[in-house]
């Protein structure tokens, strides 16, 4: 393929390679050069021009395949274009030689079609630089026209539209040649050449004025011939031609009306002649519209839906803006067309006009307008129908019968109705809640036009008009309640109206329906209302025959609609229904017979109605309501299903009795029958099965049925895949609602309501906007069949034969039409038993059961229709998935095999094919390794039959089949497939789309079999590789849009294998363009092929985008790309789809592209994404801030200015966006843009912590302008956030609520630079409290007010404001609510139901906790600052009341503090709730009857999630109260341990301490136990806070202290949570509940002591031992509180200091880790845990505390070890000192005292302190430990424990050798604190222990410092260092006996001289040595008088020390400078802040 890539042709290479490879070859070339030639250098091209001429014309006569021709005829176009072009008309001449040829054999057609290709790219390309030469070529194309075949047709149609384009207006003299030669072709047999004509006028109307004015009435009736007998394809392109052929007639283009002077037709015109086509199709037409021809054949359905298609066309053409203007016109013609007779001649065909209509206005309402014009649509819909209805109630009431024609007016109307309301209920749910203005205008009157429907006399617009109102109810869910209230009332006022009943039933049980889509719901007491009014209705039935039927069907509709509001509701009104049910069949055989023996056919209508009701009742309860479905339900519900079962064998008998107008009450209870038993275990009816199944199959095989009818199920059984061959890919394009029409099986495509009333409830299915089950006659086909499918598979194998054989008599009794309806019927019920089996794992049977099954498929494999051989080959694949043997599927696939080798006929051929496709499809690879290369051999050479393209297409399918299903198996198989593939994508006509279709199938297949391997290098796989990309470039050139989708799907699965080989700028452009085809399935490869590519190379993807669109701006041709994107980019594009696309899984896949784009882009182009969701967002201010609506004509005009800011904005570059204006943003993408926008935010947060900082943002934008951060858009931020909360739309307003509390809590602590103290979200107050104020409104519904409430406590809670007035506008909000809250249940203004309420009233109290949270937060920082300076001020007071109360003035609290009492109260009810609502289910019993404080015992499901997201602020706020109220004591607020012990107290205060204990402690530790994964860690957080608050208070740590058993389990939940729970805060946190746990049992323990104490002091030794272990020491595990506290507090050591645990030690692959200083929050975590550690054995008898300290010593030295490291500043890490703590705490613990434990204590210290030696013994693998430290522990060891460490020799050694070490440490600091030490032990008062250290260590104090003299300090810390030591020498001196002095003094006195400078050096001598001399002088100053003789003695002694010493008091007196410094150098001890946190350990 390298080799190809040449600019000439290289020929030596192409003749090397074999014959078959060559046109691959060749296209490769081509293709590279198609790349090559338009960035290639123009001088390059002009010298090998000739060269590059001769062979591309040479290929022309080389039998190019079609996409050759194509890619040759485009070079040679461009090459001219490029070079020169001089030799152009030779080439010319050549190719119309060749095309006037006279040789027509099929081996010259390739070189002529290239020909004729050639020619149309040179005119499209070059157009008139051809200059005269065009009428020749014309004329010769022409003539040629006339003797083509079909392909040769088609390519010179497409030629000369090529020719046209290319010469514009210059070939005016041909286009009416064109036009004649070209229109009598628009009803060619072949539909590519009828496609090809339509392209052809399309570009001849362009120019061609006359087309669109003498010749438009004639187009019109071409075209409706042109669509009789269409395929798809033809209906698209005829729509195209006709509907823009109509609109130029309207509007003409300008240019064209400015060279001549044309009469433009009236839009009447135009759509009077495009009506005749949707009324009278193509069978010509009279003039005279008046005189209609009564009868007549009915229109041609293809024609019908291909005109709907113009129409739609028509007026996407003319764009928005122009049908809003007329849209009153349209609407007014449309609802003409569905009112006509010729509309309207059967049911059927009624039912597909209204479709169509239906499709039109939706396609154009739905997508053409902007919200506000959709809302006006909505007016002029209201009023066509109030019109409609008008002239129906005038017929209705007019009883003299004047107006005869009145009764067909009245059916004409019920169309037109259904038609204006369903569009009406489709444009207010997709205006959802912007839909408001147009239910509240009153002068619309929207709602009551609709309820006067309800009235109409047919059943068709009553249920329309229900449907329509749940529409209203979903889209604006207040509506539903007063809805429901108002039917209710009118049916009980009017109950004498039959139409009345039912309609107003019809409008309940839908807005019954519509519940579940409002997430809110409706207030119980509705269900209540509905039964009773049912139960009524049921009731008086039968005391009006008038109204029987209707009051019957209405009661069981209302009891259907009832069961979808789910158990919850049902389950009260069970009882009373089974009994109902119960009621309404006879009970035994002996009524039944008594019932037939009586009644007439009204009776008998009426209770087979009845009966029916009742079953769709039961089906819908069944459905509904799963959990009811206890075995005893099912039983009694079995009862009546029984009876009617029993019944329905007697029906036939009445029908002939009484006529046959029951057969449809009667079809209609065997359909309600086979629902329910289909929903139902079969096991429940075992004993019917017989009688069942002879019904079910008498009903599919058409035994009693004198109709074919046929089953609509067979396309859903079949496989997905195998939509190519059954044509089933309709349903996936945009016209799926009209194409269904067209497809074979009965009444296809004409669902409507009023075939089955109870759909009207029942859930919609997915991608159906309107519920439309199908005619009765087909539905209880369906029914059978599915029913048939869950009971086959539990019938005997004797009755499944005679089923079998009975299908096959019953196929040969049948004949012809009917032959094929009941084989079709048979084989959908087939299938649908093996998928039965297939579910149920169960097998098909013995032998001969197989042999009838097989020899049943195996007949219709043969079968001419299409539709039943894709069945037969589904249901052989099934049989041999459920036979599952070897040896049968051998068999069944030899068969096949033998088959396809003998037969020649089409049929068979195809049929087997598939058969084997199917077999290997449901066995896998494994099951059918061995027949595969049979099956591949055989398919691959069908797949050659080129005298058949439907061989090649169902060949092709069964190989992609077997390719799929085989896998890795295939491997070998992939080289010949793969060149087959690429062989037929070269050759087969692009006309047979079906062939292409499969080979890409087949091509994306083979790229998944072959997979990761094609990134390899071998030759084989990029030879493979690249064979795939030449495959995927042919289909992409591909003019079929379905080829071209699975040319995406290939490139996509090949990028996903090898990203590196798929071109992407080639690729994104193709994508792009794709965006905006009109065909769905093409958008959605595409969209989904951007999804992948975006997920990882967003950046490249749109970089390529934007280039694409930047090419289109320049070049010349930009008419070629019709291209949206602008310098929004792509992601502009996408947001601008979904506005239009309604395909469910399209708008998924566009919103996932955008997030992946916007996760890997938004915070680099910050600016860029962040304008793109401002102007989505901005948009809903179009949508009308106001309520009222009324557009004057300024407004309409500021409106259009508003449109045209939006087009610039969102549409494309070129001229068209005038024609074209987009719609504005709709809420569903502004609620998506929304939720960006909090995406960015994340996003911007997770990136850099730069984005929060505006002093360092603007910084940073200083140096690098285009540096993009968050925070400077701040203002934006706020402003979309505030857009979107106050929007109409509900969705969006939640989205923008949600958007500011995230932008309050990201930015509420960002300081605002130029104003130091204050943040910079204040300046936008007034923006927030405005964003909140309309949220608490009293029509906004519940959600909203309880997300706002959220956002309210997010903005006090965030201390932006500090301004209690400020702050008052928001607080006043939450302040309103409250009172709501306490106001209790209202019942009569409940638009909701009761959870919505709950949920409302929650979020109010949770929001108020969170306030109070943060309240009393601030209120405690400002209590633990020190209150001086308020104090100082009224000091006569008493002191200890101010201090607490006096806070700074604007504190939060005092906003809280008046609420607090009725809060309080509220909060502990709502923790009540709480508890009782988490008790398992086994307690439910114990739950209160009526419910809680905030919830009814009817919603409880719905009530426990929103207690679930709001207790824990609520439990922290209510533990912060008791805790500072005292238990909520009340007077004595501040103290309550003044009283005495419980005296004054009453016995229920202490009860109501106990309750609320309970009920705290209950709630937290049951969370705690199991936090679910998905609880938020705040909710941990919470609870943990609350916890460690209460435990603060002494009512709570007695509680607690008192119930040990309580403690423990406490301790041992929170060690479950450790566990669990990983972040820092949670440990932390934790540590505080286990400290103030152990505190409360030490304080009791205390009691306890001291009261014992009080007690005895003689007989001690009788008691038992206070404290836990007792006299034993053994602490029990689960019992023990100490036990509990240690096993949490290790497991939290060793995880954060893992080196302590031995285990991880002994392991072999551990390597000694440095130990290196541990994170901040680790660090508080060790020190808290070491603390907590060290309080433990004072918990323990004196026993007990030595079976613990082991541990707790070890644990400890083992921290101090591993944390003591020097750090920069000399710091201690916060662990160090706390186990310093916790020594000295151990040390000097009072178990010490105790007797028992002597020797194991002494035992215990100095293991103890010998670890420590040890620990602190120098080593090079530690150089930065920190000595200091580990002196100070020694210290700590022999102060506090001097007794124990006395003479112990080897331990005093030890500490002396740590202290020499420090004595001789090169880090002056380290001597510092070393000489501090010292002192501390030369001081102990026990000299046995300070004595042996003075001796060993002062000696070499005394040499250190005599030291100094030879070098002076240098540094501040140096200095110091002597300093230090000679206040120790002066302590010796002190301490010395009065006979050692002088010896003393000797030591001291010289050394401080040696210090002292004389009188020259002082000036010059440094800082340092100056203080250093000061201090010595002042020493000696202060020594001499305090040991006069001895001083007097040691100066004499030496007289050069006396000289230097009075020199220097000379200079010191002389200099009264001096004197001054050296007052100040007195106090001179630099003492830094950490050596007082040293000494406090002592």
């Amino acid at each position: 393929m390298e080799l190809a890539h040449s600019l000439l042709l290289n020929e030596d290479a192409l003749a090397q390679i074999t014959e078959a490879k060559r046109p691959v070859f060749i296209f490769e070339w081509l293709r590279f050069l198609d790349k090559v030639l338009v960035a290639a250098n123009k001088v390059d091209v002009k010298e090998k021009q000739k060269k590059l001429v001769e062979q591309l014309t040479g290929l022309i006569s080389s039998a190019p395949g079609p996409p050759t021709r194509k890619l040759l005829a485009k070079n040679l176009a461009t090459l001219y274009s490029i070079g020169d072009t001089f030799t152009v008309f030779q080439t010319l001449d050549k190719c119309n030689d060749i095309i006037k040829s006279k040789d027509d054999t099929p081996a010259y057609l390739p070189t002529k079609l290239a020909a004729v290709a050639c020619v149309g790219a040179f005119y499209e390309k070059m157009g008139r630089m051809l200059g005269s030469s065009f009428p020749d070529t014309i004329n010769n194309l022409m003539k040629a026209l006339k003797s083509a075949e079909s392909q040769g047709r088609g390519e010179i149609l497409l030629s000369l539209q090529k020719v046209l384009s290319g010469l514009g207006g210059a070939a005016a003299s041909c286009h009416r040649d064109i036009y004649k030669n070209a229109r009598s072709l628009l009803t060619d047999r072949s539909m590519a050449v009828r496609c090809a004509v339509a392209k052809c006028l399309l570009e001849l109307q362009n120019e061609a004025v006359f087309m669109w004015t003498t010749e438009l009435e004639n187009m019109a009736t071409l075209c409706f011939k042109a669509l009789e007998g269409s395929n798809y394809g033809v209906r698209v392109a005829v729509a195209k031609l006709l509907g823009t052929v109509m609109a130029t007639a309207l509007m003409p283009k300008q240019a064209a009306v400015m060279r001549q002077n044309v009469k433009r037709a009236t839009l009447d015109e135009v759509l009077e002649l495009m009506a005749t086509g949707f009324l009278r199709g193509g069978s010509g037409f009279l003039k005279s519209g008046g005189e209609m021809l009564k009868g007549g054949g009915s229109v041609s359905r293809e024609v019908r839906v291909g005109v709907t298609q113009a129409y739609v066309v028509f007026v996407t053409t003319l764009g928005g803006q122009w049908l809003e203007r007329n849209f009153a016109t349209f609407l007014s013609h449309v609802l003409d067309l569905v009112s006509h007779p010729r509309a309207t001649q059967t049911h059927v065909e009624a039912v597909y006009s209204r479709r169509c209509v239906s499709f039109m206005l939706r396609a154009t309402l739905g997508g053409l307008l902007g919200e506000k014009a959709q809302i006006a649509a909505g007016k002029e819909i209201c009023q066509a129908i109030s019109k409609q209805m008008r002239a129906v109630e005038a017929v209705v009431n007019d009883i003299s019968g004047e107006n005869k024609a009145g009764g067909a007016d009245v059916s004409a109307s019920q169309h037109v109705m259904v038609c204006a309301l369903q569009e009406l209920g489709s444009l207010v749910q997709s205006l959802s809640a912007t839909a408001s203005p147009l239910i509240q205008e009153p002068s619309v009157g929207l709602l009551e036009t609709v309820t006067s429907v309800l009235l109409h006399p047919s059943m068709a617009a009553r249920l329309a008009a229900a449907w329509c109102l749940r529409c209203v109810a979903v889209a604006l869910p207040y509506q539903l309640s007063p809805l429901l209230d108002r039917c209710a009332e009118r049916i009980n006022n009017l109950k004498s109206s039959p139409e009345a009943v039912s309609g107003y039933s019809f409008a309940m049980a839908a807005l019954l329906g519509g519940v579940h889509q409002c997430p809110l719901g409706i207030p119980h007491s509705k269900g209540k209302l509905v039964v009773s009014i049912a139960e009524d209705l049921l009731r008086t039935a039968a005391q009006n025959s008038r109204l029987s039927l209707q009051r019957t069907q209405a009661g069981w509709l209302l009891l259907g609609a009832l069961m979808t509001l789910g158990s919850a509701l049902v389950r009260y009104h069970l009882p009373k229904m089974l009994l109902l049910w119960r009621n309404v069949f006879p009970r035994s055989q002996k009524e039944l017979e008594a019932e037939k023996a009586r009644g007439d056919s009204f009776t008998w209508q009426v209770t087979l109605e009845g009966r029916a009701g009742a079953l769709c009742a039961m089906r819908s309860f069944v459905a509904h309501c799963p959990e009811l479905l206890t075995e005893d339900v099912i039983r009694r519900l079995m009862t009546p299903i029984e009876c009617a079962m029993t019944m329905m064998s007697h029906v036939p008998a009445i029908i002939k009795v009484h006529g046959a107008h029951l057969k449809a009450s009667a079809a209609m209870v065997r359909l309600r029958l086979y629902d329910i038993l289909a929903l139902l275990p079969p096991k429940t009816y075992e004993g019917s099965f017989n009688a069942l199944l002879r019904e079910l199959v008498a009903e599919f095989t058409l035994t009693d049925n004198s109709a074919n009818t046929t089953t609509s199920l067979l396309r859903s059984l079949c496989h997905y895949d195998d939509s190519v061959l059954m044509g089933s890919w309709l349903q996936e394009t945009d016209h799926k609602s009209i194409e269904d029409q067209l497809q074979p099986n009965s009444a296809s495509g004409s669902g409507a309501l009023e075939h089955d009333p109870s759909s009207i409830y029942l859930r919609v299915p997915v991608g159906e906007a309107i519920p439309g089950p199908l005619p009765l006659g087909v539905s209880v086909i369906d029914a059978s069949v599915a029913l048939f499918g869950v009971v086959f598979p539990h019938v005997s194998f004797k009755h499944r034969l005679q089923m079998l054989d009975h299908f096959a008599e019953c196929i040969k009794q049948a004949k012809g039409v009917r032959q094929q309806a009941v084989q079709l019927n048979i084989f959908t019920a087939v299938l649908s038993a093996l998928k039965g089996l297939a579910e149920n794992k169960s097998t098909l049977g013995p032998e001969e059961v197989r042999k009838s099954a097989l020899a049943l498929v195996m007949g219709a494999l043969d079968n001419p229709n299409h539709i039943l051989r894709c069945a037969a080959g589904e249901a052989l694949g099934r049989m041999a998935q459920v036979v599952g043997e070897a040896t049968f599927i051998a068999r069944m696939a030899q068969t096949s095999f033998d088959k396809l080798k003998s037969a020649r006929d089409v049929v068979s051929r195809t049929g087997h094919s598939l058969a084997l496709g199917c077999l290997h499809r449901y066995v896998g690879g494994i099951g059918s390794g061995q027949h595969l290369k049979t099956s591949v051999s055989i398919l691959l050479a069908l797949a050659q039959d080129g005298s058949s393209h439907e061989v090649q297409t169902w060949a092709l399918h069964s190989l992609a089949l077997i390719v799929d299903s085989s896998g890795p198996m295939y491997r070998g198989y992939v080289e010949p497939t793969l060149s087959l593939v690429l062989t037929l994508l070269l050759t087969v006509p692009p006309s047979h789309t079906e062939v292409h279709q499969c080979l890409g199938r087949c091509l994306g297949a083979l790229i998944t079999t072959v997979g990761p391997e094609l990134q390899g290098n071998g030759a084989t796989v990029s030879t493979i590789r690249s064979s795939c990309l030449v495959g995927c470039a042919i289909m992409q050139d591909n003019s079929d849009s379905l080829v071209q989708a699975a040319a995406i799907s290939c490139l996509q699965q090949l990028h996903m294998f090898a990203p590196r080989h798929v071109n992407l700028s080639s690729l994104v452009p193709c994508l792009c363009v794709h965006l905006c085809s009109s065909h769905l399935l093409l958008r959605r490869a595409a969209v989904a092929c951007l999804r992948q590519l975006a997920q990882r190379e967003a950046a490249e993807v749109c970089e390529y985008a934007m280039s694409l669109a930047r090419r289109a701006g320049d070049s010349k041709d930009s008419t070629t790309i019709n291209l949206n994107i602008t310098e929004t980019g792509l992601e502009g594009v996408l947001f601008g789809m979904l506005d239009r696309e309604t395909d469910r899984k399209l708008c998924s896949d566009i919103h996932d592209t955008l997030g992946h784009m916007l996760s890997s882009l938004a915070v680099e182009k910050l600016s860029h994404w962040l304008k793109l969701c401002k102007d989505v967002l901005a948009a809903t201010t179009d949508v009308g801030g106001a309520v009222t609506f009324e557009v004057e004509k300024d407004e309409e005009d500021s409106e259009k200015k508003d449109e045209m800011d939006d087009d610039t904005m969102f549409t494309g570059l070129g001229d068209d966006d005038k024609s074209k204006p987009s719609v504005a943003p709709r809420w569903v993408t502004r609620v998506f843009a929304a939720d960006c926008l909090c995406r960015i935010i994340l996003l911007c947060e997770n990136a850099d912590k730069l984005h929060f900082d505006l002093a360092a943002a603007r910084s940073a934008q200083a140096k690098n302008p285009k540096g993009d951060l968050l925070v400077l858009h701040l203002s934006d931020l706020i402003r979309m956030a505030f857009m979107a909360a106050t929007d109409h739309s509900n969705q969006l307003r939640m989205a923008g609520l949600q958007t500011l509390e995230d932008i309050i809590k990201k930015f509420a602590s960002v300081p605002e630079p130029e104003f130091p103290g204050h943040v910079i979200l204040e300046q936008y107050q007034a923006n927030v409290g405005a964003a909140l104020r309309p949220a608490f409104s009293p029509d906004t519904p519940s959600d909203i007010t309880a997300k706002a409430c959220q956002v309210c406590s997010t903005w006090i809670g965030s201390g932006v404001v500090s301004d209690l007035n400020d702050l008052r506008r928001v607080h006043n909000l939450l302040v309103s609510s409250l009172d709501k809250v306490q106001a209790g249940r209202s019942s009569s203004s409940q638009l909701y139901s009761e959870s919505a309420t709950t949920m409302e009233k929650l979020a109010v109290l949770k929001a108020w906790a969170e306030v109070y949270v943060v309240a009393m937060k601030i209120k405690k920082e400002a209590e633990s600052k020190p209150a001086k300076l308020v104090r100082r001020e009224d000091e006569d007071e008493d002191e200890d009341d101010l201090g607490a109360d006096v806070l700074p003035p604007d504190s939060l609290i005092t906003l809280v503090q008046p609420e607090l009492p009725s809060l309080s109260r509220l909060w502990l009810a709502m923790l009540r709730d709480y508890a009782l609502l988490t008790l398992p289910a086994e307690f439910s019993s114990q739950l209160p009857p009526d419910g809680g404080a905030f919830y009814t015992p009817e919603t409880i499901d719905t009530a426990r999630l929103h207690y679930r997201s709001s207790w824990a602020p609520v439990l922290h706020a209510v533990a912060l109260w008791l805790n500072s109220t005292g238990f909520g004591a009340g007077e004595d607020p501040e103290d309550p341990s003044k009283s005495p012990e419980g005296s004054s107290k009453t016995r229920s205060f202490e009860e109501s301490v106990k309750d609320r204990m309970h009920l705290l402690l209950g709630v937290s530790i049951e969370f705690l136990c199991f936090p679910r994964p998905e609880e938020p860690i705040e909710h941990v957080m919470s609870c943990l806070l609350a916890l460690s608050t209460l435990l603060e208070s002494p009512w709570a740590k007695q509680h607690i202290a008192e119930d040990q058993l309580l403690a423990v389990e406490l301790l041992n939940v929170l060690h479950r949570l450790l566990l669990t729970r990983d972040p820092p805060g949670v440990q932390l946190q934790v540590t505080t509940v286990v400290q103030e746990t152990i505190r409360a049992a030490q304080d009791h323990l205390q009691k306890l002591r001291t009261g014992r104490g009080k007690e005895e002091d003689g007989e001690k030794d009788t008691r038992p031992v206070l404290g836990e272990g007792g006299d034993t020491g053994e602490l029990v595990p689960g019992k023990s509180l100490v036990y509990a506290a240690m096993e949490l507090l290790v497991f939290l050591v060793v995880r954060h200091v893992p080196q302590l645990n031995s285990r991880v030690k002994e392991s072999p692959s551990h390597a000694p880790l440095r130990p290196q200083r541990l994170p901040e929050g680790s660090e508080r975590l060790v020190a808290n845990t070491v603390s907590i550690l060290a309080e433990l054995p004072s918990l323990c008898s004196p026993s007990g505390g030595m079976t613990i300290l082991p541990t707790v010593l070890f644990l400890i030295t083992g921290v101090l070890r591993e944390t003591a490291i020097k750090t920069a500043d000399n710091s201690v890490p916060v662990p160090v000192s706390a186990a310093l703590q916790g020594i000295k705490t151990i040390v000097t613990s009072p178990l010490a005292r105790s007797e028992s434990i002597q020797t194991q204590w002494t035992g215990l210290v100095r293991s103890s302190l010998a670890s420590v030696l040890e620990y602190s013994q120098p080593d090079e693998s530690r150089p930065d430990m920190d000595e200091v430290s580990m002196l100070t522990a020694i210290t700590l060891f022999l102060l506090s424990a001097s007794g124990e460490l006395v003479g112990v020799v080897v331990l005093q050694n030890g500490c002396m050798d740590r202290f020499r070490n420090a004595l001789n440490s090169s880090d002056p600091w380290v001597q510092a604190r070393c000489y501090q030490l010292l002192l501390s032990v030369f001081q102990h008062t026990n000299r046995a222990l300070s004595t042996p250290y003075i001796h060993a260590l002062a000696p070499l104090m005394v040499e250190k410092l005599r030291a100094v003299e030879r070098s002076r300090p240098g540094t501040a810390a140096e200095l110091q260092a002597v300093q230090e030591g000679i206040r120790v020498l002066e302590n010796l001196v002190g301490m010395g006996e009065e006979k050692n002095r002088v010896q003393l003094l000797a030591l001291l006195v010289p050394t401080l001289i040696s210090y002292l400078l004389d009188e020259n050096a002082i000036s010059s001598a440094p800082q340092v040595s100056k203080s250093l001399h000061e201090f010595a002088l002042q020493n000696l100053m202060r020594i001499g008088p305090l040991y006069p003789a001895a001083f007097k003695i040691v100066i004499g002694a030496a007289p050069e020390l006396k000289t230097r010493l009075e020199s220097a008091i000379r200079a010191n007196q002389a200099s009264s400078k001096a004197k001054a410094a050296a007052r100040q150098a007195q106090p001179a001890v630099p003492a830094a802040p950490t050596i007082k946190l040293k000494k406090s350990f002592f």
